[in-house]
């Protein structure tokens, strides 16, 4: 190969923001990105911009992104590139959740699986994990999800604002139904879907005030509270959703249609 045709390849796989991501395979075909240690910060740090975006201005409504701090994540992981797919769940769990329509579409099989509550989703992880003989397979905390949204960026999104409907699923562009996983471009560590598609439950409990009290390596979440924390908007949400920053949360019972999530595995030898 010609150093032309090289540098063209090296240019064509960086700008893909997936081609030069780690990867790895799991028995159901989950492919896993590695994602690096690092340290980032987390939560908003420009307020009163964001308020700009929102319908009524209302700051006070996101306080809980508040304060904005720097958090050091200590260790390699490996997240799921997509959100959990029907088929995959399908595969594992024998089960079709969620509106009986996404299951009758063609492209079935690589839609989000959502409907699924935390609680479902732990269920999916304890099998997971007994299918493999091997208890790495979680959900991501907090941290670790908006770590690996931003993806080494430090805005409300890894790209701008006005690139949203080529980014991302959202109400604006998605018909307000899912749209198959990974038709929308990965992000600079190969991840796809962070934003839009389907909210991702994560392992952490919620609390407005948690970032004021947070530990600054691997905050793992509240120890107590009666709700769980969702990331990343879906298919369904206006624009001043889809955001990195952005908090929900929902009884660990709570099924939406528009709620999924995807898995993170731990490290292990040989998967480094």
């Amino acid at each position: 190969m010609n150093h032309l045709r090289l540098a063209l390849l090296l240019c064509s796989l960086l700008g893909s923001g997936a081609g030069l991501a780690e990867s790895w395979h799991n028995s159901l075909d989950m492919r896993f990105v590695r994602i690096p240690a690092g340290s980032f910060i987390m939560g908003n740090p420009q307020v009163d911009d964001t308020a700009f975006e929102l319908p009524d201005g209302d700051v006070q409504s996101i306080q809980d992104e508040t304060p904005a701090h720097k958090v050091r994540i200590s260790r390699v992981f490996w997240l799921g590139a997509t959100e959990v797919t029907q088929g995959q769940w399908l595969k594992l769990m024998g089960t079709r959740p969620g509106p009986s329509a996404y299951w009758r579409r063609t492209d079935w099989q690589r839609l989000p699986v959502v409907s699924v509550s935390w609680n479902d989703a732990q269920r999916f992880i304890k099998k997971l994990n007994a299918k493999e003989k091997t208890q790495v397979y979680r959900l991501p905390s907090e941290a670790e999800w908006e770590y690996a949204a931003r993806a080494g960026s430090t805005d409300a999104r890894p790209f701008p604002k006005e690139k949203l409907a080529e980014q991302a699923w959202y109400i604006k562009n998605s018909k307000d139904e899912p749209q198959p996983v990974g038709s929308k471009p990965a992000n600079a560590w190969g991840l796809y879907d962070m934003l839009g598609n389907a909210w991702e439950w994560v392992a952490d409990r919620y609390s407005e005030n948690y970032y004021a009290v947070s530990p600054s390596t691997d905050p793992q979440g509240p120890t107590s509270g009666t709700q769980r924390v969702r990331r990343g908007g879906s298919y369904h949400c206006e624009p001043h959703l889809m955001r990195v920053n952005y908090r929900a949360a929902a009884t660990p019972d709570t099924r939406y249609s528009v709620l999924g999530f995807r898995v993170l595995r731990e490290v292990t030898r040989g998967t480094e």
